[in-house]
């Protein structure tokens, strides 16, 4: 038996407004865990200042009640006033529109900010009908959008569960490709490369060797064991990655001090050292079925260093947790050679100008065929693993 809800969508400008419990108790748990839209990474967000209304970050959080006014759904929604952070690039939509006279911003944008991860998008509560939360959250976010005057609906990041329902609902599918690490039931980092071809095996370990042995140590980092001392030095590390890469980092300091005081359990922070400093740093979250790298950064350039911080221990990490897969973020075909294969990932996107909308759609239309393509193409030429 689902329990009926109510028709009423509730708006939240800050997601302090509602309960962790009631939040939370809509996200998948288990082997479905996903830290990315648990109340409190999004909470840090916010309560940090790396996301709000100076940001171009708006929360226009949703929630949907039962009939005994308990939350029952929820969605992640943001008004943006720009297309940072989001990894799923429209730069060109907007460009072409406002050439033609529209205004593409504001616009709404259901994501986990700053994080190409893919995960639940539609959250609703286990008892309740899914389909049923899902088409009222979605009906009160295109309403939000034809209130706020936004141009469009930005869902990015979804699962295939919510892609396929968004994309029933006659939003626009699109499709592209990300490098993720599956594990094959491996036992220890050996019998992984016991899968490759012999010439990427003695790669990945002259890599590793040379890493290692640049360094004085590299740790693992997680719970108790981290410090604000290892949050000043990757903050160092993500300020210089940042400013090379955006130009201004995404997320602030306080940030990072908040998700290890609320989270520490969930981050993985891969740390080496010389010479008595911290010198390179890669950020996890630790999902349920999933270890998801997410920063990387450092101040000394060191060959095969990242590939050792971001990958090879992200692998290690991995097997010794039984997670069946490493997401290693967005874009990036070196990583093909050390394991990580093509995979992937969704966005949906509901635009209220027909004018745009259906040129948008030939585009995507395309755009899916060549990312099918380019996909088959690079697991069939590049694999690192032994034939068959």
């Amino acid at each position: 038996m689902t329990i009926p809800l109510k028709s009423a969508v509730r708006i939240h400008r800050r997601i302090a407004e509602l309960e962790r419990a009631d939040w939370d108790g809509c996200a998948p748990a288990g082997a479905g865990y996903n830290p990315f839209v648990a109340f409190d990474f999004l909470d840090a967000l916010e309560q940090s200042g790396s996301v709000g209304d100076r940001t171009g970050w708006a929360p226009h959080h949703l929630s949907v009640e039962d009939e005994a006014g308990r939350v029952a759904a929820v969605m992640p929604l943001y008004l943006k006033s720009h297309s940072q952070g989001e990894y799923v690039f429209d730069w060109s939509w907007a460009d072409a529109y406002e050439r033609a006279g529209g205004r593409y911003y504001p616009k709404l944008q259901c994501a986990a900010p700053f994080s190409p991860v893919t995960g639940p998008r539609l959250l609703v509560r286990p008892d309740v009908d899914p389909d049923e939360g899902r088409q009222t959250l979605l009906g009160g976010a295109l309403t939000l959008c034809e209130r706020l005057g936004a141009s469009g609906l930005h869902v990015t990041f979804p699962d295939r569960d919510d892609w396929r329902f968004l994309t029933g609902a006659g939003l626009l599918p699109r499709q592209d490709q990300q490098y993720h690490w599956f594990n094959n039931r491996y036992g220890t980092f050996e019998d992984f490369l016991a899968a490759l071809s012999s010439g990427r095996r003695k790669t990945i370990r002259r890599e590793r060797r040379d890493a290692q042995a640049s360094v004085d140590e590299i740790v693992g980092l997680t719970g108790a064991a981290l410090t604000e001392e290892h949050w000043d030095a990757f903050y160092d590390f993500y300020q210089d990655t940042g400013g090379r890469k955006w130009g201004s980092p995404y997320l602030n300091r306080a940030f990072f001090s908040m998700l290890g005081a609320r989270m520490a359990d969930q981050v993985l922070l891969v740390m080496a050292r010389k010479n008595g400093r911290w010198v390179a740093g890669a950020l996890n979250l630790i999902g349920g079925d999933c270890l998801f790298g997410r920063n990387w950064g450092c101040v000394e350039n060191i060959p095969f260093l990242h590939f050792e911080l971001c990958y090879y221990q992200a692998i290690e990490h991995a097997i010794r947790l039984g997670l069946p897969r490493v997401e290693a973020g967005a874009q990036g075909q070196h990583k093909i050679a050390r394991g990580y294969l093509p995979a992937e990932v969704y966005s949906a996107h509901w635009i209220a100008d027909p004018g745009l909308r259906e040129p948008v759609r030939r585009y995507l239309d395309q755009e899916r065929t060549a990312v099918r393509q380019e996909m088959d193409w690079l697991a069939e030429e590049y694999s690192p693993f032994k034939a068959g």
